[in-house]
């Protein structure tokens, strides 16, 4: 898996936990987020803590830095325009009671319009199918092709030019 596919995978688990127990304080948030993603790994790494023993983490490898630093300003980004995001979606899931969307579908792609909307580093086409097959991980078979419905028609309303290839 590429670094920029887990980088969103992460950044989808943490707008998961948001949406459904937004924290008082974001900066904390994150860190306990990455704090546990790193112990996880650890875990997978060398089995589970015995009962009493302290795991001390060690400090982020770079591989874990440079998740952080693809994944923060997408979450922030998503956060800071989760309002303008969501109106997008409600316009395009007709038919469809936005609290009744999957939060995992609902959060994939506030992403994928995040990016779509504020990351011209990021063509949409990438955004679309990074988000369709995050859906289709962490939700259903079926999300993967709602969530490429509502996103193909939110790239159509996006005016950007195409980008010279060098």
């Amino acid at each position: 898996m590429g670094k920029r596919r887990e980088a969103r995978e992460r950044a989808v688990q943490f707008l998961f936990q948001h949406d459904l127990n937004p924290p008082a304080d974001l900066e904390l948030e994150l860190a306990t987020f990455w704090n546990s993603q790193r112990a996880a790994a650890i875990e997978d790494e060398k089995g589970a803590a015995k009962w009493g023993e302290v795991t001390e983490l060690p400090p982020p490898t770079v591989e874990e830095a440079e998740l952080r630093l693809f994944s923060e300003p997408l979450i922030k980004g998503v956060l800071q325009h989760r309002d303008a995001i969501d109106e997008i979606i409600k316009k395009h899931a007709k038919n469809w009671d936005f609290h009744r969307i999957a939060v995992v579908d609902r959060n994939v792609m506030r992403l994928a319009i995040f990016e779509m909307l504020h990351r011209e580093d990021i063509p949409p086409v990438v955004s679309i199918n990074e988000a369709v097959d995050i859906a289709k991980k962490f939700s259903t078979e079926d999300s993967g092709k709602f969530v490429n419905g509502i996103l193909d028609k939110v790239r159509g309303e996006i005016l950007r030019p195409a980008r010279n290839v060098k």
